[in-house]
């Protein structure tokens, strides 16, 4: 769940961001007092994310609006499907428009790209995991969408968990001068982080395998064949995640070598938004 401080600040960020003093073309066109409705419709399959969102938003933007859900998150939806009515002001309907759009075509789109990916894992124990690779100051936006849409979160950013990647492993002098490091900063500041380390080469995870300490191994742009092999080195002692070169077309072989999580960057930064819009309904043609 995103948490409520952070969501309110985004929500406040994006009210000031896009109305600024005043939305000036409903103003100057419509009474204040007059009242409408709106229906958020879908205009091409995927899976529906940011309703939650999408009511915070409606209810920072004005306390007179309303929204009745029809259809919730994680919802597989279809062109001309009806997510929620909004009622109220004709005037605060518009000025939250583009601000509820923005939020749950992108999030949508995530969601739909997540669903891809974790249907090709039907029926294996595998799962799919995003990325750091966020849009800046949206990050938790675009990891409840990864939820939403069948995905599991990564960690959140550098202070959740310790990953140790090529350059660290560089700049630290090794594999082993890395992983003894990390575990001594953790004692030092007792803390209660779990250790991922990445590898390059099935030299590189028998390194790792022999210091010993950590708690994941990252397969980076592995072949399928060195997977296989990894795995079975492995051999249940740490997780295993494979990374890099993943796609919709070989998730599932790479899965299939025995990995536990596949991460996969494409989730939220290749992403093309879900179409939607906000149609005002006209109660004499709708």
């Amino acid at each position: 769940m995103i948490p409520e401080e952070y969501l309110q600040s985004l929500i406040e960020r994006a009210y000031k961001e896009d109305v600024g003093d005043g939305d000036h073309s409903s103003l100057s066109t419509i009474n204040k007092d007059e009242k409408g409705k709106a229906k958020l419709l879908v205009k091409e399959p995927g899976i529906i994310a940011g309703v939650d969102v999408a009511i915070k938003v409606c209810d920072y933007f004005s306390k007179e609006l309303f929204v009745d859900v029809i259809i919730k998150d994680g919802t597989k939806v279809d062109p001309g499907d009806i997510v929620f009515i909004l009622s109220g002001p004709q005037i605060d309907i518009l000025k939250a428009e583009r601000t509820i759009l923005n939020f749950m075509q992108r999030m949508s789109g995530i969601a739909t790209e997540t669903r891809k990916y974790t249907d090709e894992l039907q029926g294996l124990k595998t799962k799919v995991l995003d990325t750091r690779k966020t849009t800046p100051g949206l990050r938790l936006i675009e990891k409840e969408a990864v939820r939403i849409g069948g995905g599991m979160n990564h960690r959140i950013g550098l202070y959740d968990m310790i990953m140790l990647k090529d350059n660290h492993i560089d700049y630290a002098g090794g594999i082993e001068k890395a992983i003894i490091n990390a575990n001594n900063y953790l004692k030092e500041r007792f803390l209660n982080l779990k250790i991922e380390v990445e590898t390059r080469s099935l030299d590189d995870v028998r390194e790792v395998l022999r210091v010993g300490h950590i708690n994941r191994i990252m397969l980076d742009n592995f072949t399928l064949q060195d997977t296989k092999i990894a795995v079975d080195l492995i051999a249940g002692r740490f997780e295993t995640e494979s990374s890099g070169c993943i796609t919709l077309e070989n998730i599932r072989k790479y899965a299939e070598c025995g990995v536990d999580f596949v991460s996969v960057g494409a989730l939220t930064h290749r992403i093309r938004s879900l179409d939607l819009s906000l149609k005002a309904i006209n109660d004499e043609k709708n």
